[in-house]
């Protein structure tokens, strides 16, 4: 008896090991953090309320679990290829489509309803846009061109207009501000890891990496440019009024850490130092969403 228990609770463990591995369950949640910051920074929202920012993070872990669930099932034999991707459920065999497309399916439309019933109709919209964006535009682009990070940058950075949507009613310069700075950060991130991971993407047939020849100067010097950007991208929030000059410093601040974390991918052209840009790009997202918040301008 004890034996059957010990056996159904490890199925059951395996089987939400499974549903976390379908949503890419640490992505999904560095997306949702973005919105869910946006969303407080957003002047409407003056107080924290505790239940809307859950159902915020929800609605968004939905919609976004949904749009990575179906990147899985069209990349369901890609992902079978690949050391780092093929233990996911669907690429193993441990899921079939089915369940997958009806878990899609009932997280996007859930998701879809929180958005639209707790905060507006515009905010759900973007986030039908953005899930639209992610699975039937950048997925299947990811083997035709490296302009595929280009594309999946946009439903990458929609999450920051969602969040502020959701918290402001509409879409104005401070949306568009925290935008901005989400959509260039991901050029450095991803490259980073595209570094990494260049020989399995390769292998697959995913174009990533900006130069064909794969992890050369070219591509080191792609990110100091977009590292670059993300310098004037960086004082938007300040330019707009939406936060103060406090925040003006450590984004600043955390523009030039990537610029010469880039810069050493460049001279040093080595895994280390593409590590490097990868685990930096973490840091930088949290510590200047973090700063754009405490330093909020109330209206």
């Amino acid at each position: 008896m004890g034996e059957e228990k010990k056996t159904s609770s490890f199925t059951f463990a395996d089987k939400l090991k499974d549903y976390r591995l379908l949503i890419k369950f640490s992505l999904s949640f560095l997306v949702v953090f973005s919105a869910v910051i946006s969303y407080l920074v957003a002047p409407k929202v003056v107080e924290y309320n505790w239940g809307m920012i859950a159902l915020l993070f929800l609605g968004g872990m939905l919609v976004t679990g949904s749009a990575n669930a179906v990147n899985q099932i069209i990349e369901k034999d890609t992902d079978a290829k690949m050391k780092r991707t093929a233990s996911r459920p669907l690429a193993s065999g441990r899921m079939s489509e089915n369940e997958a497309w009806t878990f899609a399916i009932i997280s996007l439309i859930v998701g879809l309803l929180i958005f639209a019933v707790y905060f507006n109709l515009l905010s759900a919209g973007i986030a039908l846009l953005s899930w639209v964006l992610y699975a039937y535009w950048y997925t299947p682009m990811k083997k035709k061109s490296s302009l595929s990070v280009f594309v999946g940058a946009i439903p990458g950075a929609l999450p920051c207009l969602i969040g502020w949507v959701a918290g402001q009613d509409e879409i104005s310069a401070g949306g568009w501000a925290l935008f901005a700075i989400q959509f260039f950060w991901q050029f450095p991130h991803f490259w980073a890891i595209a570094w990494l991971a260049y020989k399995d993407y390769e292998g697959a047939g995913f174009r990533l990496l900006p130069s064909v020849a794969g992890p050369t100067r070219y591509s080191a010097i792609q990110s100091i440019m977009y590292s670059m950007i993300l310098i004037p991208a960086g004082m938007l929030p300040f330019l707009t009024g939406i936060t103060g000059i406090i925040s003006f410093y450590i984004v600043l601040a955390a523009n030039i850490f990537m610029v010469i974390q880039s810069v050493r991918l460049f001279r040093e052209m080595t895994p280390k130092a593409a590590r490097r840009v990868m685990f930096s790009s973490y840091f930088y997202l949290a510590i200047v969403f973090f700063a754009l918040l405490a330093d909020k301008n109330i209206s």
